[in-house]
């Protein structure tokens, strides 16, 4: 039986917010609220919030009808406030903030409502003290729009298999985002070791490994993330993958989505550049983008790859609508034809890109990537390709091919 009375509506959506309230209460408080029939959605922060200590609520909590918030103010009552402040400015129309404190100091009451506090619990907590203050908020809620919360894109690039330029095309998009179209953008290289993004971005990767950003996910806020992101000369922000080769940490595929999830609150864009594995960490991957782009390129084993990838994923629920195939050096000698290639996988291409192999082996090399103001064919091909992606009314990236005859070893393995 509820503590809360019979006036609580049965059918209310309610996130439960608790900021630097130690754990006995903070579980109190939720099981308070789960005994009745609300949808309840918590949110728990070990340390206090702000302006510039941004954490990652989640969708949940921001598409919550009502927030309730218990603030503890004993520990650092100037922090107190300026969260107080924080959650009143980020679910502003909505949110009931409540000072918890053992102190009944009129002066500290007193900054607590100045800074936004319309409620009082004293310590020890008890679940029947929220009982009168609870039926009175559900008379004075007032339903409001959702806070605009910046919900990036999130971009991610897998190989068919090794060799077919993956790495390098992500790389590009996210330069190409940064500097033509000024987007605020984190390049992510999820190979469990040894990945090349920032070789090719010419930057040291040792000190911003994502793998220890997914792990320290229960503590990540927008100050924390900066101690971890490295930042290419153009502004592009680089999560890398460990440079070191065994030794490989699991990384847990909800850790990873909720990772993600995060990110993309703090970015235009988050280019995951993905191994060429259908793991469960991929698949936590795949399952929150935005589009997934499958590279291949014009050669028997590519196509041969692509086409399995691709029966894959058309297998799971959303993934076909989100999944785009990017042919890779189509230009090259003795490639095969892409009409033959959609035949294969029995879906369409959906952007090809010319060959370009020496510029881009000596970008790599040189830790450049290409130039912005070039006037290649893969350079024209790409800048349509990334007006499309941000919603330019810009073409499709595309080549006209002359057809090619069909290879007794293409037709045996297709």
């Amino acid at each position: 039986m509820s503590v809360f009375g019979n006036n609580i509506s049965a059918n209310f959506d309610v996130a439960i917010v608790t900021v630097c309230v130690d754990p006995d209460t903070t579980e109190a408080i939720i099981q308070a609220l789960e005994s009745t029939a609300w949808a309840v959605t918590a949110a728990n922060f070990e340390a206090y919030i702000s302006a510039v200590r941004r954490p990652y609520f989640g969708p949940q909590v921001g598409a919550a009808k009502s927030v309730i918030a218990v603030v503890d103010y004993d520990a650092d009552p100037d922090q107190a406030v300026e969260t107080t402040k924080y959650l009143q400015t980020m679910f502003a129309g909505k949110v009931t903030v409540m000072a918890l404190a053992e102190s009944r100091d009129p002066d500290l009451l007193l900054r607590a409502m100045r800074g936004g506090c319309t409620e009082f619990l004293h310590k020890p907590f008890t679940p029947v003290a929220l009982n009168h203050t609870l039926n009175q908020l559900e008379k004075h809620w007032l339903e409001s729009a959702t806070p605009t919360l910046n919900t990036g894109s999130i971009l991610t690039f897998f190989g068919s298999k090794g060799g077919v330029g993956t790495t390098t095309l992500a790389v590009h998009m996210a330069m190409y985002l940064v500097q033509v179209h000024k987007k605020k953008t984190l390049l992510i290289d999820h190979h469990p070791e040894l990945g090349h993004a920032c070789v090719y971005l010419g930057i040291d990767g040792n000190r911003c490994n994502y793998q220890d950003v997914v792990r320290n996910v229960s503590r990540l806020d927008s100050e924390l993330l900066k101690g971890y992101t490295a930042k290419h000369s153009s502004g592009l922000e680089v999560l890398s993958s460990p440079d070191a080769c065994g030794g490989i940490k699991q990384t847990d595929a909800d850790a990873v989505a909720t990772t993600l999830e995060f990110l993309r609150s703090e970015y235009d864009y988050v280019i995951v550049d993905a191994p060429t594995s259908m793991d469960d960490t991929t698949m936590a991957v795949i399952d929150v983008s935005t589009s997934v782009y499958l590279v291949a390129t014009p050669e028997i084993g590519a196509i041969r790859d692509l086409a399995r990838y691709v029966d894959h994923l058309t297998q799971i629920d959303g993934a076909t609508a989100k999944m785009q195939v990017v042919v890779n050096r189509v230009a090259s000698r003795y490639a095969v034809n892409v009409e033959h290639i959609e035949k294969a996988i029995r879906v369409p291409v959906a952007i090809q890109l010319p060959n370009s192999y020496a510029e881009l082996v000596r970008s790599a090399n040189l830790g450049e990537p290409i130039s912005l103001n070039g006037k290649s064919d893969f350079n024209t091909q790409f800048m349509n390709w990334a007006n499309t992606v941000v919603g330019s009314t810009a073409k499709a990236a595309g080549t006209e091919t002359k057809p090619k005859t069909k290879s007794k070893l293409f037709a045996m393995w297709m």
